[in-house]
């Protein structure tokens, strides 16, 4: 540390700054969960001009996913080239005007475009959010930032169903279809955010709220960090199993995710006899319940780690805790609709407290010049899963198979994610980069 400055960890007005940061990067989070559940919720309006069969909506799921997981890699490399500020800004600026543009379909083809076009511009969404944390959070605050981020997820699907169906319900201006308003509305919302943004996120070096002890403390830190140094190549950051086993991890559960929260609002359509206003009553709980888990998940973690538990021990076992409740979305099929509601609502709570932790494992394992590109892989990984469990669905829905199945199959992916992670991240700690890189 530098002599006679504080750090930014024990200053109080350090302190308030960074969890004002962590705000700021949950609210476009939840835009992202608002954005990209338009879809999934207006489905049933939609289909009355453009028809859409189960198979047809997982290829359309697909093609946001695909781009989604691709930008997501490069996402993550835009933000570790351009910096966070102005990458953030690029990106939302982009996926709110695809969100946008789905209001202007006409057909199954304009419906993909604006999918794929909405999956590449939120690819570079957690990257940005997970180099947000590694700038302005220290390590024993770091999951706990990032369960505040996460909760944004949580708070774009509580606000989209209600939300959407009361644009569905009321809203047809100019003898425009209601379904098209939604997307319209939405892809606003996230041209406002980043008017914020501009106005309030700087790096920690340069940001005007900061003292000047704290500023003079920070410039010397950020300068030290960003230092010139060749970019980690991807072919080092591959190497390691590590890596391998976070993506992997990724791909498992984040298949049983995106199935969770593509298909709900559908199943509860289909298999439950809903119609929109009935969906937007009830489909918002789950979502709250994931946003609870955002918090619990990086709060456990913080919590043991302030108890001398070793970040190892801190990670793993609060993602074990995190795991073991997914499997009872198996009985979904059995039961009544608010028991059918409670449990996605645990299953909810798990995924977003398992899925804060495992963001916040690349910040553990690699330096901050290399996270965009790392976070990049893995959300790669979760998309490829969701699109192909995704598929599975929509093609095992049109002949003839239960939900009963494919909710089997989703049960189990985070048990098997968790004995992956065991497996293959020994110990959480600095990957040994060769000595170039570091």
């Amino acid at each position: 540390m530098i002599s006679g400055a504080p750090s930014p960890a024990t200053t109080a007005s350090g302190s308030g700054l960074r969890w004002q940061i962590a705000f700021l990067v949950s609210a476009a989070i939840a835009i992202s969960y608002l954005d990209r559940q338009t879809f999934p919720v207006a489905i049933g309006e939609i289909g009355k001009d453009i028809s859409i069969s189960n198979s047809v909506k997982a290829t359309l799921d697909s093609a946001f996913l695909l781009a989604y997981g691709l930008m997501y890699v490069g996402g993550g490399r835009l933000m570790d080239v351009l910096g966070t500020r102005r990458g953030f800004f690029i990106i939302m600026v982009f996926w709110s005007i695809a969100c946008a543009s789905h209001g202007f379909a006409e057909g199954v083809i304009a419906l993909a475009a604006s999918r794929l076009l909405l999956g590449m511009g939120e690819g570079g969404g957690f990257p940005a959010a997970t180099r947000v944390v590694a700038e302005w959070f220290p390590v024993n605050e770091r999951a706990t930032a990032m369960g505040i981020i996460n909760a944004g997820t949580g708070l774009g699907g509580i606000i989209a169903p209600p939300f959407i169906a009361w644009i569905i319900l009321h809203i047809d201006w100019l003898g425009v279809s209601s379904w098209r308003w939604v997307f319209f509305i939405t892809g606003a919302l996230g041209l406002l955010w980043t008017v914020w943004w501009l106005l309030s996120y700087f790096s920690p070096s340069t940001h005007r709220k900061l003292g000047d002890a704290e500023r003079e403390y920070l410039r010397a830190v950020m300068e030290k960090a960003e230092a010139p140094a060749p970019p980690v190549p991807m072919r080092e950051l591959l190497r390691f199993r590590e890596t391998w086993g976070v993506v992997g991890a990724k791909f498992l559960s984040d298949a049983a995710w995106y199935f969770y929260m593509f298909w709900l609002p559908k199943y509860l359509l289909d298999a439950r006899g809903f119609n929109i206003k009935a969906v937007g009553s009830v489909a918002w709980i789950p979502f709250a319940a994931s946003a609870i888990g955002c918090l619990v998940g990086g709060g456990l973690s913080s919590r043991l780690l302030r108890h001398g538990y070793s970040v190892n021990a801190a990670r793993k076992i609060a993602l074990g805790a995190s795991a073991i409740l997914m499997p009872c979305v198996m009985l979904v099929p059995y039961v009544s609709v608010p028991w059918v509601i409670f449990l996605f609502s645990v299953a909810f709570f798990g995924q977003q407290s398992w899925s804060t932790l495992v963001m916040i494992l690349p910040t553990d394992l690699f330096p901050r010049r290399a996270l965009g590109t790392v976070a990049g892989f893995v959300g790669l990984g979760g998309a490829l899963g969701g699109i192909v469990l995704g598929k599975t669905a929509g093609y095992l829905l049109d002949h003839g198979s239960s939900y009963g199945r494919i909710l089997l199959i989703a049960g189990s992916l985070h048990i098997l994610a968790f004995l992956l992670i065991l497996a293959t991240v020994r110990t959480l700690k600095p990957l040994p980069l060769k000595p170039q890189y570091l």
